[in-house]
Parts: C-alpha cells; structure tokens; sequence
C-alpha cells in the first residue's frame, strides 16, 4: 500500500472519533513491531522520525526505504511518515522531498529549536512551509503555544528539541481564540497545543492533576476550531511498570509521572487526533533488553536482546491502537495518492477551517 497523507488519516479519525498514536522510530525495529502490532489490530500508523534520526542516526535515505519497506509488508496497514520537529523551511521541505507525506513546522521556536519564537514569525513561516507542501500533496502540522511544564515551566528536549530555560505560564497554555486565527492564516492540517506536557521522561514530579495537566485547555481550544484536528506533543505515559522493570533490572531512573491514558482518551473526545509517542517506546524495548540480558548472561546474540524488546514495544503499542479507538480501522482506509492531495488544495476542498472532507 502507498504510504497516506496525514490529512487523510486525520479526515478519516475526525470523521469516526478516534485518535492516532504517532510512535518515533529510528531503526527497522521499532518498525516491525509497531506494524506487528498494527496488523494485529487492524490499525493506520503515523511513524515519525525526528532532525536528529534522519540527520545524524539513520538518515533520510534509510528512514523512507524501512518505512517504504513496511508499507510492502504490510498492505493492509495505511502508513503516514510524518517528521517529527522541524523548525525552518529547510528541514520540512528536505523531508518531503526525500518522501516523507507530512511534516511538522514547528514555528514556535526560532531555527535553532531552543528560542521561543514570536507569534508573528510562527505564521509567516508556517504558512509558507505549509503553501509550499500543499503544492505536492503533502500535509503540514503546526505549533501553537510551548511545550512545557506548568510544574516546573521546563520544556523538556527531546532529540535536540525544546525550549531553554523557563517559560511564562502564558507561553505554556495555547490561547483557544489565537488558535482560530493561526489556524485560518497558516492553513495548517494539524495544531499541536500546548496544554502543560513536555518532552522526555520527566514531565511531572507527582501525579498531574488539573493544575498542572490541563486537559480542559483542550476542551476550550476544541470548542473555537472544532473542525481542527489537534495534536497532543509529550504525550508518553511514563508507566509504572516500565520504571519497575528497568530498575529491577540494573536501571536508576528517578521517579516520575507522565500523561495518563485516561486524559489522553479524554483530549480524543475533545477533537485530539494525533497522540506523540516516543518516551513509551524507549522504555519498552530498554527495559525488556536489560532484562533478558540479565536473565540470559551467557547470550551474545544481539537478536536475541532486540526480539525481547520487540516483543515488549509490540505489548505497549497493541494496548494504545485499543485505547485510542484506532484498532479496526486500517482496512476501511483507501490511500488518497498526494496528486489527488494537491488538486483538492488548489481546489480549496481541503481548507482547515471547513468540515473534514
């Protein structure tokens, strides 16, 4: 099956009130057991790959040709590539260029990925992004507000990515009527809000609540674009259980608290499409290879260590398609090739503003 645009995967999640988890990757691995698992459940898939992954890990070449080789493997399963995080024109147009079907411009920090930017530089570069990638069909994500922590007012990093220093609580919260204007002046296909999450593993130091997650910016910023699909960033659950098994098992991860599945399921109710996955993954597979490795000390192969960690990222990645209401739904879902993506653009068809198509 060819690889689908992120508009149409999120038309279509729109359209039937579920969300879409969109797990990083960076290696063949991740890969085949997040499509394991899709195949299970009858899933579409966003697989996304940071700068840093397609910069100085793996590489473009290497990211499209496993993805290209997944969508092969498994034809039943429609799969986005999305990239993860680009904060200037160059990195998302490079990304298309080299077969990625969706990018996000990140214009809420200035080039460098560590600024905050100012709202007037985040339209004028979004829009352009977003006016060039509609010309091939392409979809374009943006970013309204700065991911961060109203605990800590940190953003966290992920890959390269996130605000330095502390932020102002308004810089924390996506104002619900800025969304509307942003999203009518950029005509993006997806907006990430801010709404208290964070990069990385350590994005609340108890158990969030309304004062620090606020999952009812959401509901604000749903109710003033309902027809925009809205994207949670830093949205790992950091599970217990996960920080249980890599600590029994040679690990000296801190105590920390992510975003519960509950609130995530309670942002899908409220127009949240896309859910970013990525600290949940590492987890998985770290902690189920640490623990065959000390189960198993007499093992060299490394095959072995990574099946382990397939085997547990497949667990976590089949419990989230099911939470989600993704599961059942990659079969009903015929690719829209990015030729047809593009003239409905020029058309107008596929204006943000207006009821999915």
């Amino acid at each position: 099956m060819p690889l689908i645009s992120l508009r149409q995967l999120l038309d279509y999640a729109a359209e039937h009130g579920f969300g879409v988890p969109a797990f990083n990757i960076s290696n063949m691995e991740q890969g085949l057991a997040i499509m394991n698992a899709a195949k299970v459940c009858d899933a579409p898939v966003i697989l996304q790959a940071s700068l840093n992954v397609r910069r100085s890990y793996a590489g473009d070449r290497m990211i499209v040709a496993i993805v290209n080789a997944l969508a092969d493997m498994y034809p039943e399963n429609p799969i986005c590539l999305h990239q993860d995080h680009g904060h200037n024109e160059q990195a998302c147009v490079s990304a298309i260029s080299a077969g990625f079907t969706s990018a996000m411009m990140d214009g809420s920090l200035m080039s460098d990925g560590r600024t905050p930017a100012s709202y007037a530089h985040n339209v004028d570069i979004t829009a352009r992004v977003a006016r060039i990638a509609h010309w091939t069909g392409a979809s374009i994500e943006g970013e309204l507000g700065v991911l961060g922590s109203l605990e800590t007012g940190e953003a966290g990093e992920e890959d390269g990515s996130g605000a330095a220093g502390k932020l102002d609580f308004d810089q924390l919260l996506t104002d619900p009527c800025q969304a509307a204007e942003f999203v009518a002046a950029t005509k993006v296909d997806a907006l990430a809000i801010a709404c208290g999450t964070s990069h990385g593993a350590y994005k609340f130091k108890r158990e969030p609540d309304g004062d620090i997650l606020a999952i009812s910016q959401i509901e604000a910023i749903h109710h003033g674009v309902p027809n925009t699909h809205l994207v949670m960033h830093g949205s790992s659950s950091v599970p217990q259980y996960l920080q249980d098994l890599i600590n029994a098992h040679g690990g000296e991860m801190p105590q920390t608290w992510g975003v519960p599945v509950e609130e995530i399921e309670r942002g899908i109710r409220h127009g949240v499409r896309k859910v970013n996955i990525d600290t949940d993954c590492r987890m998985a597979m770290s902690g189920a290879m640490r623990r065959f490795a000390l189960e198993n000390p007499a093992n060299f192969d490394p095959r072995a260590f990574i099946l382990a960690g397939m085997a547990e990222l497949e667990t976590l990645v089949r419990d989230r398609f099911e939470r989600f209401g993704t599961a059942g739904h990659g079969c009903r879902i015929k690719p829209i090739p990015l030729a047809d993506m593009a003239r409905r653009y020029a058309e107008g068809s596929l204006d943000p503003c207006l009821e999915a198509a």
